[in-house]
């Protein structure tokens, strides 16, 4: 296939891959082929002989041939496995030798990924998703390369602005991986602040140790002291209460509420609710109302034990029937949801003792 290729190009080539090579992409507006080798980075000026795109192929053909056995270029059925998980028997390394950008997914999708190759997909192809890919594996979190990734989604993460799915999976991501430092966690939780979508993922996966907590509520002792034995004996709508008023829970309300007051799109407040009851749920089993300890109204919490118990049984349920007749976002579906979100919201006020919810933030 090299035949193809202009003479120059063609003894280039032949050289490079006689090297032991760990990855290769193409520049494809200026023509040039980069590898990185065991001494470091090479590039190849490309002179077509043909149109450019025409050109490109043959190369990718001959980078196929030489890395996979496959002379007519990339394997395109791959594409289909890569998504999948479905990449047994292949030799990823050798997908990054191909010069193809779906090659690279192919590598940043496998359960299989080692935190080196990590590095090389890394070099080929930079960017947002592939670092999100990336950095779900252990291997790769945990490695040389999980730093790298997390401070790149970190600096970029302002640049998502109105994509609130991937800002919460983003923020998703960085949390599971385990490897932000304090001031890190800090400075993307307080960018909720601005849009408060960036909360949801810390309400998913942080409930419990969210950075900035605000002061447990003022009612957490006599709470506990009243309930003395119901918590004693594990009862769930008194578990929950005291959960509600320390000072994780009233951080959690905090920025659940924020959320709830104006939430931009119907995954944000899918999700939200779902985390909501959760955190407050906890395992525990909530059906009917008899599982409230003293139900006398006279009593002083139990105007608050109903709210954590109608919090902890929250879910995105009611939200599907409106859901499914509209695609609204933003103030039109902040008013088609008002019904749900707004008990919630009473809820959450009754439980954080304010007219609403204060910013979880500092």
């Amino acid at each position: 296939m090299t035949e193809d290729l202009s003479p120059e190009d063609a003894f280039r080539l032949e050289v490079l891959l006689a090297q032991n090579l760990k990855a290769v992409r193409i520049d494809e507006s200026n023509l040039v082929l980069h590898a990185l080798t065991d001494q470091g980075e090479a590039s190849i000026p490309l002179a077509p002989h043909c149109k450019p795109d025409k050109y490109l192929r043959l190369v990718r053909e001959v980078l196929s041939g030489h890395a996979l056995g496959s002379p007519g270029g990339y394997p395109v059925y791959l594409s289909r496995w890569t998504r999948h998980g479905q990449m047994e028997g292949i030799n990823l390394g050798k997908l990054l030798l191909t010069g193809e950008p779906e090659a690279v997914v192919a590598v940043v999708y496998s359960p299989a990924l080692t935190d080196e190759l990590a590095r090389h997909a890394w070099w080929t192809q930079p960017s947002i998703e592939n670092a999100r890919l990336m950095l779900r594996r252990d291997a790769v979190a945990q490695g040389a390369m999980g730093k790298v990734l997390a401070d790149f989604l970190v600096e970029h993460l302002p640049f998502l602005q109105d994509d609130h799915l991937a800002i919460m999976d983003t923020v998703a991501v960085l949390l599971h991986s385990g490897v932000l430092a304090p001031a890190q966690l800090e400075a993307t939780w307080k960018r909720g602040k601005r849009s408060n979508t960036h909360y949801v993922a810390f309400l998913e996966m942080a409930a419990g140790h969210l950075p900035l907590a605000r002061p447990a509520h003022p009612e957490r002792d006599a709470v506990h002291h009243a309930y003395a034995d119901a918590l004693a004996a594990r009862h769930p709508a008194a578990l929950a209460l005291e959960r509600a008023l320390e000072s994780q829970g009233q951080t959690f309300l905090a920025a659940a509420g924020e959320i709830l007051e104006r939430p931009e799109t119907q995954e944000v407040v899918s999700r939200t609710l779902n985390a909501i009851g959760r955190y407050f749920s906890a395992g525990l089993d909530f059906d009917g109302p008899a599982d409230l300890p003293g139900r006398d109204p006279c009593q002083a919490h139990a105007p608050m034990l109903e709210a954590v118990a109608r919090l902890a049984r929250t879910d995105e349920a009611p939200l599907k029937p409106i859901f499914a007749r509209s695609t609204a976002i933003g103030s039109l579906m902040r008013r088609k949801i008002e019904p749900v979100t707004g008990p919630l919201l009473a809820d959450i006020r009754q439980l954080t003792g304010g007219p609403s919810p204060a910013s979880p933030g500092r």
